[in-house]
């Protein structure tokens, strides 16, 4: 818990460091600016000021009193690197706040980017948002994807008038596949084949957490997680105790390359394939990129969901003893 609240103190001041504070004058805009900061007002607890500011960060760079100028390097005034860094510490704080916030910080980003748009058609704002948006909270090599934010953008631009009906579609296609197995809510239930031959149910795992790591052999990324968790001495801790099973599953075709390569793994995990392949065909679980995590409670309910693996280690590392 310590840990949790020294990383609020540092989204705080990684805050408070970003942005340059707001004069509150009312003279005619400049044509560029600095990115501008949210005010977090005097309130209860350091999570709730979070929140304000997650859900408020782009409130003075979209206001739509004022006109900023626009082109290829340009966004509303701000130099569109500095904006994309805006837009990488925006997403790196979706991580600290609760699902229902973040979803409402993403809506409010993409309302007040509406707003902007259909001011004055000549605005990049909806474009470049839209495509960072795309880039950070959902590219699955972004070390700060978040399909519970994602997911709110997507249905917003499934729905929105300035997107063509084909994106629509597209759009439309990933809110649902980020609408599986969603944080909060229970995993779907499948069953996997052992190295031993013997069939596993994943509601059949007995822990506190389960790890589910969708992998592949070979795979340099997986191998890094591997390596990772067999390292980390909290993980084999749990493990030990029975607090924490790793289900590591195979959900692809090459039976006879994961055979050979299947016995590389702990023995301490549930090394398992989809022998029946609906993993993926039936699409029970949103696996865009090998590897995927999952921590699931010992309800199976979703913890983290398609996480990167300093986070799920974060987390395990934090668990009481």
């Amino acid at each position: 818990m310590k840990k949790m609240n020294n990383r609020i103190w540092w989204v705080l001041a990684a805050c408070c460091l970003f942005f340059a504070s707001c004069s509150g004058r009312k003279a005619a805009a400049p044509l560029t600016r600095t990115f501008p900061s949210v005010q977090v007002p005097r309130m209860g607890s350091d999570q709730d000021k979070v929140d304000y500011a997650v859900v408020h960060f782009w409130d003075a760079f979209m206001d739509t009193s004022k006109t900023f100028f626009c082109d290829t390097s340009i966004v509303n005034g701000v130099k569109k690197e500095e904006l994309e860094t805006a837009f990488g510490q925006f997403s790196s704080m979706l991580g600290n706040v609760m699902p229902k916030v973040s979803a409402s910080a993403v809506d409010r980003m993409f309302k007040m980017a509406v707003i902007l748009e259909s001011r004055d058609t000549s605005s990049n704002v909806f474009e470049i948002m839209t495509r960072m948006a795309d880039k950070y909270l959902y590219d699955p090599n972004s070390p700060v994807r978040n399909e519970e934010a994602y997911l709110s953008f997507a249905r917003n631009m499934s729905e929105c008038g300035f997107v063509d009906s084909t994106l629509k579609k597209s759009y439309d296609y990933s809110a649902k596949m980020c609408s599986l197995n969603r944080i909060g809510h229970k995993a779907v239930n499948f069953t996997f084949t052992e190295l031993t031959g013997k069939k596993m149910t994943l509601y059949g795992i007995k822990a506190d957490i389960t790890l589910l790591f969708f992998s592949n052999p070979g795979c340099p990324a997986c191998e890094g997680i591997t390596k990772a968790l067999i390292a980390d001495r909290k993980v084999n801790d749990l493990i030990a105790s029975g607090k924490l099973a790793v289900a590591n599953v195979y959900i692809d075709q090459e039976l006879e390359k994961w055979r050979k390569f299947a016995k590389n793994y702990p023995s301490t995990w549930l090394t398992g394939y989809d022998q029946n392949y609906i993993i993926r065909t039936d699409v029970l679980y949103n696996v865009r990129a090998i590897p995927s995590l999952y921590l699931l409670d010992k309800d199976k309910k979703v913890i983290m969901k398609d996480a990167p693996q300093e986070n799920v280690l974060s987390y395990l590392d934090n668990l009481p003893d």
